[in-house]
């Protein structure tokens, strides 16, 4: 039997990084991310509360989000504010009275355990990822237009006029990170 060398993936830790973060629930056919979108809103200002942080671009469909977050100067500790959001999460569904599972180690399986992070680089690559965030709901075939999604901050880039209001529609040609 051949064994393989575990590869050990290490994260990129700049101080007051960019970063382009996905969060994926186990289940991928759960709608408790959107069925619960106060919750999580709460649970968002709750860790930035604890460490501050900002929230460049987000996007949140059922079961997954994807979402750009800027870390203070100095500061690389992004673990710490990914785990407040998930853990309070979990928390505030248990006092909902939703069902979590947990697993033999004694933790809920409602989140997959890792998360999928990218440290934005250039500005061409944070258009590029903000444009990928936006882009996700009709990506996912869930709506026609990217500002047909309610859970998205497409609609702030737009009120901003950072985006047209029919950006990622039908028609509208463009690169969404496809």
């Amino acid at each position: 039997m051949e064994r393989r060398a575990m590869v050990q993936y290490r994260r990129d830790k700049t101080g007051g990084g960019t970063y382009f973060f996905t969060l994926v629930i186990k289940d991928r056919r759960s709608r408790v991310l959107t069925k619960n979108i106060t919750l999580l809103r709460h649970c968002f200002r709750r860790a930035r509360n604890n460490n501050e942080f900002t929230i460049k671009a987000i996007m949140v469909l059922p079961e997954h989000l994807h979402m750009i977050m800027v870390l203070p100067e100095g500061d690389s500790d992004y673990s710490t504010r990914i785990r407040q959001i998930k853990t309070y999460f979990i928390k505030e569904l248990l006092l909902i009275g939703e069902r979590i599972i947990k697993n033999q180690r004694g933790e809920y399986q409602l989140w997959q355990r890792r998360f999928w992070e990218h440290r934005i680089r250039t500005d061409s690559d944070l258009q590029a990822h903000v444009d990928y965030i936006h882009y996700n709901p009709v990506k996912h075939q869930i709506v026609k237009h990217a500002v047909d999604w309610p859970y998205s901050s497409v609609h702030q880039y737009v009120a901003d006029g950072m985006a047209p209001d029919n950006w990622g529609g039908e028609g509208v040609k463009g690169d969404f990170g496809e």
